[in-house]
């Protein structure tokens, strides 16, 4: 909603159920000193069908998206829950993308006995897991437990606890759940679990897509300077691709794609 001026949180959380989707971004005025001459400025707010969560990445990008198509392509910032997030718009070959750059990313162990819970919930067993890639909680805007499957079967096979994973997920503090496949050295298949929210399965998950790349440049398993490719929502039928970009010299991650309208 691009003008929520007349909404108060109640509104926006029955909005947010009533269309059902992953999150709903709303818009208003940006505090006062925000943005510049070149920087058009908002403050924005996610709602699940559940409840207000911290940072969406899929719905900052689809905002900035759905303004540009509006006003046109060029440099944004939004006043988030977690921090100043700017976003640059441009067109590409007839296709309107955005791209975020992230708050500042950090990463944490999982302790044991929250990782074997996961695994319950989720009915994956322990070998399941891809070695190479050790269980983390990564934050880059909202905490998310990031989890590599070993095949692309095992990711695609998806049918977990809901009412078991939410129970972790609240105690964790945790938005979604980033299961990962690493199909090559840059190319990821990804799938996640948002049962706080009140949502079997987030198709497009950008701040995840951030959370992941600080991660897997964290543990190095990928170059300091890289781009990554994230396929989400394929096993839903509704595929979708994230690019991650990751700098030399800057923590932040930038998270980029491109908006579709629902009829």
């Amino acid at each position: 909603m691009l003008d929520a001026s007349a909404l108060d949180d109640s509104d926006m959380l029955a909005i947010a159920a009533d269309l059902g989707y992953s999150e709903t971004a709303f818009l208003t005025a940006a505090p006062e000193g925000l943005g510049g001459k070149e920087e058009r400025a908002y403050s924005i707010r996610y709602f699940s069908p559940k409840a207000e969560v911290p940072f969406c990445g899929h719905a900052t990008v689809a905002t900035a998206v759905a303004l540009a198509e509006r006003t046109g392509p060029g440099k944004l910032v939004f006043a988030t829950g977690v921090g100043t997030v700017p976003v640059e718009v441009a067109e590409e070959g007839g296709t309107v993308r955005a791209t975020l750059t992230s708050v500042e990313p950090h990463i944490a162990k999982i302790a044991d006995a929250d990782l074997a819970e996961a695994l319950a919930a989720l009915g994956w067993p322990a070998g399941d897991l891809d070695p190479d890639f050790p269980p983390h909680i990564a934050f880059a805007g909202a905490r998310h437990l990031v989890l590599a499957a070993a095949t692309r079967a095992r990711l695609a096979d998806l049918a977990y606890d809901f009412t078991r994973l939410e129970a972790l997920m609240h105690r964790l503090e945790l938005t979604t759940v980033q299961l990962v496949w690493r199909a090559s050295a840059t190319v990821f298949h990804v799938r996640n679990p948002f049962p706080v929210g009140g949502v079997v399965e987030d198709p497009a998950t950008g701040a995840a897509a951030a959370a992941f790349g600080a991660y897997a440049r964290e543990l190095g398993l990928v170059p300091e300077d890289a781009v990554l490719t994230l396929h989400q929502g394929e096993d839903l039928g509704r595929p979708g691709e994230l690019t991650v970009t990751l700098r030399a010299g800057d923590s932040r991650v930038r998270v980029s794609g491109a908006g579709a309208p629902i009829e």
